[in-house]
């Protein structure tokens, strides 16, 4: 039966799916693991670099992280081609609205403006959905530091810490047990062992954010669970920080040696624990 309607982006099968949406959803499940995680002094984004070949030239820049605008940036999980189109679309939308206003766009409001442009590629006959998903992250005066998920689909949400592409549930596991709880380093967890990281407020218990560091560590933590590699290095991740200075957005993507730190860090924390379980088995 789904033969018949998963050919055509416009017509609903009799489950009311659309087929063609799902699978460019599932071609993103394939896709190098990305992932996002709002701090309390900025946003840290990684991404799984995938490197298809030896004798490729390294890139230029960066195939993972793009800069739209100077509050905004986007980490892309998918069909880099597809990507592309939507970045230029989000740059122009940007640059439109700064020009007419005298003031950067709404971070919302641009996450919106491209998710309507994908919903877009659903709706019409001749078109198919475009390849990709984006974490969207920026900064406003109004709502500080957001970060935003969007799928083929053209739905978004925004987030305090999500993973995109592949073993994504993995991942978010992983996030929705150690988000706010690894986020300090070795010596402030013994002083904090005591403390509170989870935050109750109206009756409803909130996790506190981590900050920048902590973000850091959970996310490279994160993506040795979603890699198929047995080793981390920095030749086969890309951490991208967005920080606030003197009140100016400052975005940057670590080096090798800075990426190879925070890997090391991880795998020394990661040590002790190992021992312990293992003695404990024993």
């Amino acid at each position: 039966m789904a033969r018949r309607y998963d050919s055509s982006t416009t017509t609903f099968s009799p489950e009311g799916r659309l087929h063609q949406v799902e699978y460019a959803i599932e071609a993103i499940n394939n896709a190098g693991t990305c992932i996002g995680i709002l701090a309390k002094d900025g946003i840290v984004m990684a991404s799984e670099k995938l490197v298809s070949s030896g004798l490729l030239a390294p890139s230029k820049s960066s195939e993972k992280t793009y800069k739209i605008s100077q509050h905004v940036a986007c980490n892309v999980a998918g069909l880099t081609a597809d990507a592309n189109i939507l970045i230029d679309q989000a740059r122009l939308r940007a640059g439109r609205y700064e020009y007419q206003y005298c003031e950067p766009i709404p971070v919302e409001q641009l996450v919106e403006l491209v998710c309507n442009y994908k919903q877009a590629y659903t709706q019409y006959g001749g078109l198919r959905p475009f390849g990709v998903a984006f974490l969207f992250a920026g900064y406003d005066e109004h709502y500080g530091f957001q970060l935003y998920q969007s799928d083929p689909s053209g739905n978004y949400s925004g987030w305090k810490a999500t993973v995109i592409g592949s073993n994504n549930q993995a991942g978010k596991s992983l996030l929705k047990n150690e988000y706010g709880v690894t986020s300090s380093s070795s010596e402030e967890k013994e002083e904090e062992k005591e403390g509170e990281m989870k935050v109750e407020v109206d009756g409803v218990e909130e996790t506190s954010m981590p900050d920048i560091k902590g973000a850091l560590r959970l996310a490279v933590k994160v993506l040795n669970k979603t890699m198929d590699a047995t080793a981390s290095s920095s030749e086969k991740m890309e951490l991208y920080v967005m920080s606030l200075e003197n009140g100016q957005v400052v975005h940057k993507i670590l080096n090798k040696d800075e990426a190879q730190k925070v890997i090391d860090e991880v795998e020394a924390e990661a040590s002790p624990a190992a021992a312990g379980a293992a003695a404990g088995d024993s």
